[in-house]
């Protein structure tokens, strides 16, 4: 990593097109401007971090729903939870107080 000093007014040249003009600087902050060719995408890192994440998950959903389909699971999947829920709820009935008292 490269490390530099700069001040107020101050610029960085990066590839010949893209200029980082140091603005104003208090305390703990520091105003940057950036001009940059139009093709060139620019985002605070916070911003980049949300979009990567959202990206993977809507990746990871894309792929999950194309193997279902190419399995052709998805109505598999409804029978087995169907199935388990149906299990769940007969033996909670089984374990209810009422039940046990008549026994």
């Amino acid at each position: 990593m490269l490390v530099l000093t700069r001040k107020k007014g101050q610029k960085l040249i990066i590839n010949n097109d893209i200029e980082i003009i140091i603005l104003d600087a208090r305390g703990d902050s520091v105003k940057v401007g950036v001009q940059a060719p139009k093709n060139v995408t620019i985002f605070r890192e916070e911003i980049y971090e949300e979009i990567k994440k959202a990206n993977e998950q809507s990746i990871k959903a894309t792929i999950v729903s194309d193997i279902d389909q190419f399995l052709g699971i998805k109505g598999l999947k409804k029978d087995i939870s169907q199935d388990y829920m149906n299990k769940i709820q007969s033996m909670t009935q089984k374990l209810k107080p009422e039940d046990n008292k008549n026994a």
